[in-house]
């Protein structure tokens, strides 16, 4: 299937002949990577503005860790309540809508949330479980004429590292997104992007088979996001810790954009805006 050739996200036209950088805000206590540095409001929304600054193109809120369970993780992170993910995340929400016109993404699986994120100026509902865990959601989304990532997830954070064996992962993966798409369509929705999930349910192997393979994912007629960022398979290449992986995140881009992936859900706003810049520069210059 032939894809667009852009999207419009919270009123801006984003062109797919260049990648854009989609910034990480965890208003949370303890996701893996940064839990606890940007719990509170104000640290949030300084964080945010931050990543604008640095070159994030969308800034992607959330307020319930997907940390996993397992040995890289420990007991993974904790299930929080629809009233706390509010609690958590639409003050942020409601304080970047007044402070920067860069669209705003809510990270939630939860229809409640979404929708008194889209009411505090949230333009896209980022779910992680592609409208598995809460088949209400995309009718919220659609309503509201947001538009929706859908990503590939086997379980939920606490399960989803228990069983990383695929006979046919490609069929999977492909076969779930193709489900998530169908039910945001038939819900209305007409701007949806796919991830395929690099890191939940997949072991180290499954991750770089599917980064590898990304242009796969182009048959669904949507734009491909991809969050490789400090993920599991890159500390276990290069034997380094979740701070300590910017530079495979950037590999990890680089490569996926080279392949046909056009949004990149990172913690490293600045050093993969760089890369991909170049990415860009390379790509479109082919004759």
């Amino acid at each position: 299937m032939t894809g667009p050739s852009s999207i419009v996200l919270g009123g801006r036209t984003f062109p797919l002949i260049k990648t854009y950088v989609m910034g990480i805000v965890n208003v949370t206590p303890d996701s893996f990577s940064d839990g606890g540095l940007y719990a509170e409001t104000g640290e949030a929304v300084a964080h945010a503005l931050r990543l604008v600054d640095e070159g994030a193109d969308i800034l992607d809120i959330g307020g319930e860790s997907t940390r996993p369970r397992g040995q890289a993780y420990g007991e993974g992170s904790q299930p929080v309540s629809t009233l706390e993910e509010i609690r958590r995340v639409i003050p942020v929400i409601e304080a970047l809508a007044q402070q920067t016109d860069v669209p705003l993404s809510v990270d939630t699986t939860k229809s409640e949330v979404a929708e008194a994120a889209l009411q505090a100026g949230a333009t896209i509902v980022n779910d992680i479980s592609g409208f598995t865990l809460d088949p209400t959601l995309p009718h919220v989304i659609a309503r509201a004429g947001a538009a929706a990532v859908v990503m590939h997830m086997r379980g939920t954070p606490r399960t989803m590292q228990q069983d990383t064996h695929y006979d046919d992962l490609f069929g999977e993966v492909l076969g779930s997104l193709r489900r998530s798409v169908e039910a945001g369509r038939a819900a209305g929705i007409d701007r949806i992007m796919v991830d395929p999930g690099i890191g939940f349910g997949k072991d180290a192997r499954g991750s770089l088979t599917l980064l590898g393979g990304i242009d796969r994912f182009h048959e669904f007629g949507c734009p491909v996001l991809v969050g490789p960022s400090r993920k599991a398979f890159i500390g276990t290449i290069l034997g380094t810790s979740v701070g300590d992986r910017v530079e495979g995140t950037i590999a990890a881009c680089v490569l996926a954009a080279a392949r046909g992936a056009r949004f990149f859900r990172v913690h490293d706003v600045r050093a993969v805006r760089r890369a991909l810049s170049v990415a860009d520069a390379i790509l479109t210059s082919r004759e």
